[in-house]
């Protein structure tokens, strides 16, 4: 007698599986560290084009169709290409998808592409929402790319989204979260604020002995090639910010910051978290664009102990001062189908376990 699958987000193994099986179609053999814990990396494809504007299809909509109809020029990306800040290009995904009628999928950017102001996201044909495949969805995956800040070289390969794959409804309620909290710690304080997810709150304390809160992302820079890791000096991307005195600041318009959380973070094997969008009520701006958490982020036994959520704030359009504690987003937390084989952090060379106040891996001090 076959046992019914568990509900859950897919760990690696069973990623592994959707490829073996077709669900995931490849258009060539996988990279080393493409399967993560609990996600799937995506690969650009050859193909992109520089687009008058961001659209989704809509339903029974192709996105072919608006390409044809709204793409300005297409750009090869197989030696690399420069995608320019204020432009909205669309390009390719290597990986396809056939899913089962009881496997849906969510995408986010990776961490690093969501640290370099680069906002991304995944469409998919007869799509209505952004980052949401449906249950059953048969077709191409396509990458919306929008750099804001740096411009940036990409190529047929750059990985700058990720993929997690569902079965039923794994995200577990505020009870849940409390009776989970209680067993094993998922933020650094006995009392955790817990109201649709565990709310966390951003640290304006000072990081060192200079009152360092974080960074402010410089214009007319150079090109950041998401490829190469540890290839940039700090100083010619980034404005350190100290604060002395008041633990407050203001975040200008147009202006994009790296923060990171008062609280440590913890996400143990068998869950998977997520960071979602804010209640517009509780301030004018934006405070993520890479939203996924790993199993084994900020646990003991993968090295972290812990580990601060990086914030990637951007004002929206008037100044508005933010202050040291305040509320700032909340992470929600759904079940693993199964535990993954390897925890973030465990043997991943993983760029932010343990991490406090990161800048992506592109820049060195």
């Amino acid at each position: 007698m076959s046992s019914v699958p568990a509900d859950g987000i897919f760990s690696d193994a069973m990623i592994e599986g959707l490829v073996a099986a077709g669900s995931v179609t490849v258009a060539q053999p996988l990279a080393k560290g493409q399967i993560q814990p609990a996600s799937l990396d995506l690969r650009l494809g050859k193909r992109c084009w520089r687009m008058r504007a961001s659209f989704l299809p809509g339903k029974d909509g192709q996105v072919m169709d608006r390409i044809a109809a709204y793409s300005l020029h297409e750009i090869d990306l197989e030696n690399g290409a420069v995608l320019e800040t204020g432009c909205v290009y669309l390009a390719e995904v290597q990986e396809g998808l056939a899913l089962p009628e009881d496997i849906a999928a969510s995408a986010n950017p990776k961490s690093s592409t969501g640290r370099l102001d680069v906002f991304t996201r995944v469409i998919v044909d007869g799509a209505s929402a952004f980052d949401t495949v449906p249950a059953g969805y048969r077709g191409p995956v396509y990458a919306e790319i929008s750099p804001r800040t740096f411009p940036v070289l990409v190529r047929r390969g750059s990985r700058l989204s990720q993929i997690r794959f569902r079965r039923g409804q794994p995200r577990i309620d505020d009870a849940a979260l409390r009776a989970l909290h209680a067993r094993t710690r998922l933020v650094d304080r006995e009392e955790a604020l817990i109201q649709d997810g565990i709310t966390f709150s951003v640290d304006l304390s000072g990081f060192d002995d200079k009152g360092l809160v974080g960074y402010r992302g410089k214009r007319h820079t150079g090109v950041v090639d998401v490829d190469r890791v540890g290839g940039y000096p700090l100083a010619e991307f980034w404005e350190p910010i100290h604060l002395t005195g008041r633990r407050e600041m203001v975040l200008d318009p147009n202006e994009f910051y790296i923060l990171a959380s008062k609280e440590a973070v913890h996400v143990p094997p068998d869950h998977a978290a997520e960071m979602v969008p804010f209640d517009p009520m509780m301030g004018e701006f934006r405070v993520h664009y890479a939203g996924f958490f790993d199993p084994g982020f900020g646990h003991a036994a993968a090295g972290g102990a812990g580990a601060r959520g990086v914030l990637e704030v951007r004002s929206r359009d008037v100044p508005f001062i933010i202050e040291d504690g305040q509320v700032v987003g909340r992470l929600i937390y759904e079940r693993m189908a199964e535990v993954p084989r390897v925890l973030y952090g465990a043997g991943l060379s993983s760029n932010y376990q343990a991490q406090g106040l990161k800048l992506s891996k592109h820049f060195r001090a």
